[in-house]
């Protein structure tokens, strides 16, 4: 196999430090629990080391690590009938301002598929054209989630904490 990749302890441990945050971050506003989050890490980076093919370049890499979260996320999600929240404490984890409390808030609100579009967007400063590629959708559909996802949020925020 010529796109067959093989993982170094290094390769590892370099995109741990590098993505782990990251990717923690996009769990605990996705799934709004600590340790949910931080087992979809792990996922995350024992998928990494199993995947076999080569990246192009470390933005193909972050994109995949990006989706497979989505996905580990999505999927937790969508079987997991119990799932348990915890309180709004879990976005001290993420260095926010506390201002910036009730818009995380309402942003743990919104159902998922506008909830991650917004990370993507605002958090992690993702383009249109990347959250489409991430999340294997067109871009006229990641267009209107954003469109939308807005409007839910700024309804659920001037509802809720205004």
């Amino acid at each position: 196999m010529k796109n067959k990749a093989v993982r170094t302890e290094e390769d590892i441990e370099r995109t741990f430090d590098t993505y782990a945050d990251t990717i923690y971050s996009l769990s605990l506003m996705m799934l709004k629990n600590k340790s949910d989050a931080e087992d979809v890490v792990q996922d995350v980076f024992v998928k990494y080391m199993r995947y076999e093919k080569t990246f192009a370049d470390d933005e193909h890499k972050k994109a995949w690590l990006l989706r497979v979260a989505n996905n580990l996320c999505i999927d937790h999600i969508r079987y997991n009938g119990r799932h348990r929240e915890e309180s709004i404490d879990y976005i001290s984890d993420l260095s926010i301002k506390e201002e910036s409390t009730g818009i995380l808030e309402a942003l743990g609100k919104l159902p998922e598929r506008y909830r991650i579009i917004l990370i993507l967007h605002y958090v992690h400063e993702y383009k249109v054209r990347e959250i489409s590629e991430i999340l294997k959708i067109s871009e006229s559909a990641s267009k209107m989630r954003l469109k939308k996802g807005r409007e839910l949020l700024e309804k659920l925020y001037r509802r809720e904490f205004l």
